[in-house]
């Protein structure tokens, strides 16, 4: 094989498909690498850990059709250290030479004959704008879980609703939901359990794409932006009933800008080195009142224009899910609803009815293993458990049909979701 290429086009290629390959000990030796397959001026670089999978296709001067195996990270770092200007790969039996100017570098191959074929989802084609989809990744994917061990948690829900597609995440501190009102993908009443991991690399492939088109398997999912293809196994497992915990009303309302609420939280933070330490929030007629207060290190206090409509109340949130949730919102001037300081809390936007956004509000005083063994994890102690064993067993081994129906999910508790992203949090009364 043997093909010359402008340096900035393969370094990008290289990227995005290194992107999927493995890093797990006891891995296949082959998924180390990137599978580069030359068919006269079309280059396919490939990547891939079985679960995920990156294809970029690129066109070249193909001199000899071929197909290799090379070191991922190795040729990447090559290619990117050469000059600008064009570069020159040559596969001979079990070596990939690189070269550019004066330059030339040997990399031992991989045999190309170990690489796992991979299938691609014989889904019907659809298409998203990227615009939407961009916005309601950033905002939900970040609440899925990132512990292997309760691998459902670690999945994003796309479920079909009544007026498009719904997003929904959690990692058991908090909830976030966005609905993509007129988005149709799935067949009514059914959702498929995505890996956040895989939509997290979807939304920085995005970029300025104007689109992307969407395959649904039985088993996989696939994500076409331009020349790049993303591949995903999907999740086997009953994503767990969150409907119950969304309230229906809220009557204290706290009305805030956002950007000077992001401020305020972040100076007052400085004095929280121990991440039990709460900030406080005091609303009242007079406004907004943060505080944070530390035995070991002293004292904060700042105040906050804000319009707040209900009972004196105070809460305490944890600062760090609260900028999360405040950080991904794309709102100038939100809300803060709760009912109480003991009940979770909302956070939403009052110029945006399709999005409300989270923040975890309780204090983390607990290590998470023993939360996630106790089951006293902020709204681990509300979502309906699933046995251990079943948690465990939700892998994205192969075998069964990942889709599911959203009428086999328990009853829902309390009604539907508005039509709006949703993030939440739990509060807890102020320390006496």
């Amino acid at each position: 094989m043997k093909f010359r290429c402008e340096r900035d086009t393969l370094v990008e290629a290289l990227g995005n498909a290194g992107r999927a390959v493995t890093n797990r000990g006891g891995a296949l030796p082959v998924l180390s690498g990137v599978r580069v397959a030359l068919s006269g001026s079309t280059l396919q670089l490939t990547g891939s850990d079985l679960d995920m999978t990156i294809t970029c296709t690129i066109e070249v001067d193909g001199q000899a059709d071929g197909v290799a195996v090379v070191p991922a990270k190795l040729t990447a770092d090559i290619v990117k250290a050469l000059e600008s200007g064009a570069v020159t790969v040559e596969v001979d039996d079990n070596e990939a030479k690189i070269s550019a100017g004066r330059s030339n570098f040997a990399v031992r191959a991989i045999p190309a004959a170990e690489y796992p074929r991979i299938a691609e989802p014989a889904g019907e084609a659809l298409t998203i704008d990227t615009a939407e989809l961009t916005a309601a990744l950033r905002q939900v994917v970040s609440a899925a879980s990132t512990d292997e061990s309760r691998p459902i948690l670690t999945g994003v829900l796309m479920a079909a609703e009544a007026d498009g597609l719904r997003l929904v995440a959690t990692d058991s501190y908090r909830l976030a939901v966005r609905d993509l009102p007129g988005t149709t993908v799935l067949g009514e009443d059914e959702q498929v359990l995505i890996p956040s991991a895989a939509l997290r690399e979807l939304g920085r492939l995005l970029g300025d794409a104007e689109s992307v088109t969407l395959r649904l398997g039985d088993r996989d999912a696939s994500f076409e932006i331009g020349s790049t293809q993303l591949i995903t196994r999907l999740i086997d497992g009953q994503f767990p009933n969150y409907r119950g915990l969304i309230p229906a009303s809220q009557q204290n309302k706290l009305t805030v800008g956002r950007d000077a609420f992001i401020e305020a939280v972040r100076r007052v933070k400085v004095v929280a080195r121990e991440p039990s330490t709460p900030v406080k929030l005091d609303m009242s007629g007079d406004g907004l009142n943060l505080s944070v207060s530390s035995q070991d290190t002293g004292n904060a206090f700042e105040q906050v224009d804000a319009k707040y409509e209900g009972t004196e109340l105070t809460v305490a949130f944890n600062p760090d899910y609260l900028l999360a949730g405040l950080e991904v919102a794309g709102w100038r001037r939100g809300v803060v609803e709760t009912v109480d300081a003991l009940k979770p809390a909302v956070l939403c936007s009052t110029d945006n009815t399709d999005f409300l956004v989270p923040a975890d509000a309780r204090a983390r005083r607990l290590g998470a293993r023993r939360c996630i063994g106790a089951a006293r994890a902020p709204l681990a102690d509300r979502l309906p458990q699933l046995p251990r064993r079943q948690l465990r067993a939700g892998t994205r081994a192969d075998g069964g049909r990942r889709r599911q129906r959203s009428g086999q999910e328990q009853p829902a508790r309390g009604g539907g979701l508005p039509g709006r992203a949703e993030l939440r949090s739990r509060v807890r009364p102020p320390r006496r």
